[in-house]
């Protein structure tokens, strides 16, 4: 079913609305996200070889606690190898500023406007 004109304009006002309101997670650098840290994955893996070993001698023994130890221990490794290091920029200096709570109430902010315009296209359409 088309759109009319109207409901097309509101899309549109919308779709501006959430991109200049979150330009912040559009724009963001995969560069700034972190590198890889190659001695975090390596101890990861190192860690998650050693947790399925355990959950093996766990199984073979019969000793539940062994495998349960392995488990937790398989799940760390893999929290390690998954981790990325920290960019060295503003982040890492001790008198960074951190996010601000005004911008985790960001999304809020634009469901509310939504939420608004949703409220005010039903009043106009009775």
């Amino acid at each position: 079913m088309p759109l009319s004109e109207r409901e097309r304009r509101l899309l549109e006002e919308m779709e501006r609305s959430f991109y200049s309101s979150d330009s912040d997670v559009f724009a963001s650098d995969p560069a700034k996200r972190g590198r890889p840290s190659y001695r975090s994955l390596l101890v990861g893996i190192l860690l998650a070889l050693a947790g399925l070993g355990a959950v093996l001698a766990g199984i073979a023994t019969h000793i539940p606690l062994i495998g349960i130890g392995g488990f937790v221990l398989m799940l760390a490794g893999v929290a390690v190898a998954t981790t990325r290091a920290r960019s060295r920029g503003r982040e890492d200096r001790p008198g960074a500023r951190r996010p601000s709570a005004r911008s985790a109430g960001r999304p809020a902010a634009f469901m509310d406007r939504l939420a608004e315009r949703w409220d005010r296209r039903q009043d106009d359409g009775r």
